[in-house]
């Protein structure tokens, strides 16, 4: 009888633990997606601003010391950024709220003032430090909140991106390559629908999808070219990668004062922008990748991208990485996929899917990305082309607190540490 009572009683517990889910997410979907919006048009001010103001860019040098500041009275001058967020889901390092605050204005900062970012890997955080919160306040345990925090990173990237099934696979994919956090799966993916829906309903129209052309089918050729692609982005990856972990510490090496680092940070960018001649490189640039699917040509874009989201990001200015990469991997795509015998748009569509895997370590989220970015013509390519990136790039990666649990040569268990 007892065992009977304990079976009986299984279904109960399973039953009240998925109600519980469901609500919570469903309210960190809601609160982050309120917030994300806000984020969003904030953002959005700042570039039209900017766009409209050119001279606003001179404001560089100011730029970066005042967000140094701005850390550094709020005690928040040390703070890792999105690493925090990936030691917070896997050892349960408090995240602290006002995390939210501080990215949110920074981000904004360094849009209006022309520095290369993006903002969804700012939104990890901001998602993260809010359902953290969220999660001290109902009260949770310390395993119960490390889903919360991935739910909060799931819910900022959907409603910023607008690509909901790969934000809620994103975040219980980034934080230990080869170990993915499926007891996370369903809250996931209730709070990143959930931030989708708000996002709609204020009618913020996210990125909904890149026009692609002239998409190859499977054939032994296009695998091939596939492939090709794959191995190039790999390396492509691996560089980015290099140079975004090599130019913070060579900033504190020879400015090792954090506000002299963010001034002269912000003059460099300043003048690289003067000798292009234009701002195509300042700010996230999804303008310009719509830009390069459509046909343009821009040769040595992808190296320009590196630099100028280096030196930005590496002297204190705030904001985040996925876009740039993204820009970065059609730049590259659209430049050497053609030397491939692979069409102009479809070429750009792979590097940014492949160097976005390279880059990140999340193979089924780049396959997803490349789904609900380009549609589902061509995804056994782009799956193909994701793959050769993510075996290829080793053990590099944008994250330094990233770990890669299980080889990606050999079924063993290496947990390496990110370069």
């Amino acid at each position: 009888m007892p065992q009977l009572s304990q079976r009986l009683r299984r279904p109960v517990r399973e039953g009240a633990a998925f109600a519980k889910w469901l609500l919570y997410s469903c309210l960190i979907g809601v609160v982050v997606g309120l917030v994300a919006v806000a984020f969003h048009l904030g953002i959005d001010l700042a570039a039209e601003l900017r766009g409209s103001h050119p001279e606003v860019i001179w404001l560089l040098p100011l730029a970066g010391p005042a967000i140094v500041l701005l850390y550094r009275v709020c005690g928040m001058e040390k703070d890792r950024g999105t690493n925090l967020v990936l030691v917070a889901v896997r050892d349960a390092e408090r995240l602290k709220l006002r995390t939210a605050p501080l990215i949110f204005l920074s981000t904004i900062l360094t849009h209006l003032a022309g520095g290369s970012a993006g903002r969804e890997g700012a939104a990890l955080q901001l998602g993260a430090s809010l359902s953290a919160c969220t999660g001290r306040l109902l009260r949770l345990d310390e395993k119960d909140e490390r889903i919360v925090v991935m739910c909060g990173m799931a819910a900022a990237f959907s409603a910023l991106f607008g690509a909901p099934l790969t934000a809620a696979i994103f975040a219980m994919e980034v934080v230990s390559v080869g170990v993915m956090y499926y007891a996370a799966m369903v809250p996931c993916m209730v709070s990143s629908y959930t931030a989708a829906l708000v996002a709609h309903a204020f009618d913020i129209h996210a990125i909904h999808g890149y026009p692609v052309h002239n998409i190859m089918r499977l054939a032994p050729i296009p695998v091939l070219q596939a492939a090709a692609m794959g191995v190039m982005c790999a390396v492509l990856s691996i560089f980015f990668c290099t140079v975004m972990h090599a130019a913070p510490r060579l900033y504190a090496k020879y400015f090792p004062n954090p506000v002299l680092r963010a001034a002269v940070g912000g003059a460099l960018v300043l003048g690289l922008t003067l000798l292009v001649g234009d701002q195509t490189y300042n700010g996230a640039g999804d303008g310009v990748i719509r830009g390069l699917l459509a046909g343009d040509q821009i040769p040595g874009a992808f190296l320009l991208k590196i630099l100028f989201t280096a030196l930005t990001l590496g002297a204190g200015f705030r904001g985040g990485e996925i876009v740039p990469v993204l820009f970065t991997g059609c730049a590259f795509g659209t430049w050497a996929g053609p030397l491939l015998g692979l069409p102009h748009s479809f070429s750009g569509a792979l590097g940014m899917a492949a160097t976005f895997c390279g880059a990140t370590n999340c193979p089924l989220s780049s396959i997803l990305l490349a789904f609900e970015l380009f549609g589902g013509e061509g995804l056994p390519l782009y799956a193909l082309c994701c793959g050769v990136a993510y075996m290829l790039s080793g053990y590099y990666g944008l994250y330094s607190e990233q770990k890669i649990i299980y080889s990606k040569f050999r079924t063993e268990w290496v947990n390496k540490n990110i370069h």
